[in-house]
């Protein structure tokens, strides 16, 4: 049930914060706000030392399709890009930043 999964803004409340603010930044106010309701459903799985990214939602079976879009965000270290359908915010791709702390 999702509903059992963790939240982003409890487990990671530096960076749920730092999305937020980003997003705000960018006039992106919907997904600032959806920041709140964000899960963490599963990580990247690449295994890369650098990544550190993570889905929101079931990941998809090939392409996100119709509906997707990159928002590439702006902070002071390393990328945050988040990937969006239909103004929901799927993944959030974390990459060379110091590590956050363990999420399990």
């Amino acid at each position: 049930m999702a509903s059992d999964l963790p939240l982003v803004r409890v487990v990671f409340p530096d960076l749920a914060a730092e999305l937020a603010s980003l997003l705000v930044e960018e006039g992106e106010f919907d997904l600032a706000t959806a920041i709140a309701g964000l899960r963490l459903v599963a990580d990247c799985g690449c295994g890369d030392d650098f990544c550190q990214s993570f889905y929101t939602a079931d990941r998809p079976d090939g392409a996100y399709g119709p509906g997707h879009r990159c928002v590439p965000l702006l902070p002071a270290k390393g990328m945050l890009i988040l990937d969006v359908v239909d103004d929901r915010i799927m993944y959030v791709e974390v990459l060379a930043r110091a590590p956050m702390r363990d999420r399990r």
